[in-house]
C-alpha cells in the first residue's frame, strides 16, 4: 500500500509540475542593436514588465545584437513563425511599401514634436500594412535625430555644393543630388578613415553614431538640422499574440505603451547626452541659419511630394492627417 501511495504521489507530482511548464509562455525576441543601445535596454525593461504583470507566467528572452535573427531578416522571421516578437528600423523595409519609409523623409518632420505628430498620422497605416502581413505593432520609438556633420560651417546649401557627401540609402543619395553634393557611399565602420582620406566631407547622421564615431578625430562642425527621426518597431506575430490567454495579451499591450513613453523619453535624453559630448570635444555646434533651414524646407517638400507619388491613395491621406 504504501509502495502504491508514494507511486501515485509521485505520479501526482510529475503531472503537476508538466502541468505548470506547459502554463508558462515563453518567447524568444530578436532584436537587432546592442545591450548598450538604449532602445535595447527599453526592449529588456519592456520584457521584464511582462513577466512580473503575468507572475512569472510569460517571459519573453531577449536576444541582442542580431545574436538570434540578423536585422534585415527580423520582421521575416515573424511572418514566417521563427520568431513570435522583434525589433526592427521600419524604414528598413522601405522597399517593400513606402508607408513603412514615412518616417525617415528628409525634412518632412523636423524635431521630436513634429515627429510624434508625423507617428500618429502613419500609425493606422501601419497597422494596416502590417496586418496584412500577419504582424501587429505593439509601440514605436525614434533614434535621435539627423544633422550634418562637416569640416566647416554650412551655412546656406551652396556651401554643400561639390562637396563629397557620405550616402548609405537611396534618402540620403537624393539629399546629394538636390544640394550638388557629391553622392559618395560609405558605411559607419568606414566613416573616420573616409573622413582622414578625404573620400568624404560631410555627412548627416545622428548625435550617436557622431560620438561612437568619434567624430572629433577627423571634423569639426555638427548643425542640428534634426532632419528627420528614423523609428523603430516592436512588433508580434498575430498568430503568437492570438494563442496568448487575456491575461498575457493585456500584459504585453499595458507593456508596450509604458516603453513607447519611457523609450521616446530615453532617445531625447540620448539626444542631449550624445550632443553635450560633441560639444565637450570640441565639435562646433550649430544651429541651422535661416537660409540653410529654407533650404532644407524646400528639400523637403521635394522628397515627401516625390514618397507622396509613390505611396499613392493612402500617403496623399497619411500626409493630409499630419499636415492637420
Amino acid at each position: 500500500m504504501k509502495v502504491l501511495m508514494r507511486s501515485l504521489f509521485v505520479a501526482l507530482a510529475a503531472a503537476a509540475f508538466s502541468t505548470a511548464a506547459v502554463a508558462q509562455t515563453k518567447w524568444d525576441m530578436p532584436t537587432p542593436y546592442g545591450d548598450g543601445t538604449f532602445h535595447t535596454k527599453n526592449v529588456r525593461d519592456f520584457a521584464a514588465a511582462v513577466e512580473k504583470a503575468t507572475g512569472g507566467k510569460f517571459v519573453i528572452t531577449v536576444h541582442s545584437a542580431g545574436s538570434l535573427v540578423k536585422h534585415p531578416e527580423i520582421k521575416n522571421s515573424l511572418k514566417r513563425g521563427i520568431a513570435p516578437i522583434g525589433e526592427f528600423l521600419i524604414s528598413l523595409h522601405a522597399n517593400e511599401s513606402p508607408i513603412y519609409s514615412v518616417d525617415s523623409v528628409p525634412f518632412l518632420a523636423t524635431g521630436y514634436d513634429a515627429a510624434k505628430k508625423l507617428y500618429a498620422a502613419q500609425k493606422p497605416f501601419l497597422e494596416k500594412k502590417l496586418g496584412e502581413e500577419g504582424l501587429v505593432l505593439l509601440y514605436s520609438v525614434p533614434w535621435p535625430p539627423q544633422g550634418i556633420y562637416a569640416k566647416k560651417e554650412i551655412k546656406s546649401l551652396d556651401d554643400l555644393k561639390g562637396l563629397k557627401f557620405r550616402t548609405y540609402n537611396p534618402a540620403t543619395q537624393r539629399i546629394a543630388q538636390l544640394t550638388g553634393a557629391i553622392p559618395t557611399q560609405v558605411e559607419v565602420p568606414d566613416v573616420p578613415t573616409a573622413f582622414a582620406t578625404n573620400r568624404v566631407e560631410a555627412m548627416i547622421t545622428s548625435p550617436s553614431t557622431g560620438v561612437d564615431s568619434k567624430v572629433w578625430d577627423f571634423l569639426t562642425h555638427y548643425h542640428d538640422t534634426q532632419a528627420w527621426l528614423p523609428r523603430n518597431a516592436v512588433v508580434v506575430s498575430k498568430a503568437a499574440f492570438d494563442k496568448l490567454s487575456d491575461a498575457e495579451k493585456k500584459a504585453l499591450t499595458d507593456a508596450a505603451k509604458s516603453a513607447e513613453a519611457r523609450g521616446w523619453e530615453m532617445s531625447m535624453a540620448e539626444t542631449t547626452e550624445k550632443t553635450k559630448e560633441l560639444a565637450d570635444n570640441k565639435i562646433v555646434i550649430v544651429q541651422p541659419s535661416d537660409a540653410l533651414k529654407k533650404g532644407f524646407a524646400e528639400i523637403g517638400v521635394k522628397m515627401a511630394a516625390e514618397w507622396e507619388q509613390a505611396a499613392g491613395a493612402d500617403g496623399k491621406a497619411l500626409l493630409e492627417a499630419f499636415k492637420k
